[in-house]
């Protein structure tokens, strides 16, 4: 199935459960069969160009229709950066969604090997170091463009210092494959 119709189906199932959990009941098609298959994704939301909430998944654990109805009501509910979404606020929200390729564990020599390996504007990258954990979706290097900004801000998200460095460090990587709503697609959502 060609990537540009997946998002046309996956988008307005993001809407329409957003809108079902802020008591506007509304639906999307879910027939598409490959909808049962296993993915992982990440929904994030934006009002004006501005991150509204962003939550997903990093391994395929469950159908993709699942997943993207759960992550969507989570980033417009529980993403505990930003308050609940509200009813009056979906009309100005457009919502992305990314659907991630399995994870690849990074093999490196410290931190300037693994930096050295990173591909800006393609990679999503998970930290992980004991019980610290984050990622950024391949997005996130349109405003962090250079490998050493894009690690300490990763750092940072994980709770640790931007110049953080230790042997237990662990990388992985990751592309998607994303679509957006066009802004006015979704005025009368």
């Amino acid at each position: 199935m060609p990537d540009e119709q997946q998002g046309k189906i996956l988008l307005p199932i993001a809407r329409a459960a957003i809108s079902c959990a802020l008591g506007m009941p509304c639906t999307a098609d879910e027939s598409a069969p490959w909808l049962a298959e296993h993915g992982a994704c990440f929904v994030t939301l934006t009002q004006h160009g501005q991150l509204r909430g962003c939550i997903g998944t990093l391994q395929a654990c469950r159908p993709l229709l699942a997943d993207v109805k759960s992550n969507a009501v989570s980033a417009a509910l529980r993403d505990p950066r930003f308050p609940p979404l509200s009813a009056a606020e979906l009309a100005i929200t457009t919502i992305e969604i990314s659907l991630l390729s399995p994870t690849q564990a990074m093999e490196f020599r410290g931190e300037a090997d693994a930096l050295a390996q990173l591909c800006p504007g393609a990679d999503g990258v998970v930290f992980e170091c004991g019980r610290y954990r984050s990622t950024f979706l391949p997005q996130v290097w349109e405003s962090l463009a250079e490998p050493r900004q894009f690690m300490a801000h990763l750092k940072r998200k994980a709770g640790l210092p931007d110049d953080f460095w230790a042997e237990g460090v662990k990388l992985s990587r990751y592309t998607v494959t994303k679509w957006s709503e066009h802004p006015k697609e979704h005025r009368h959502g």
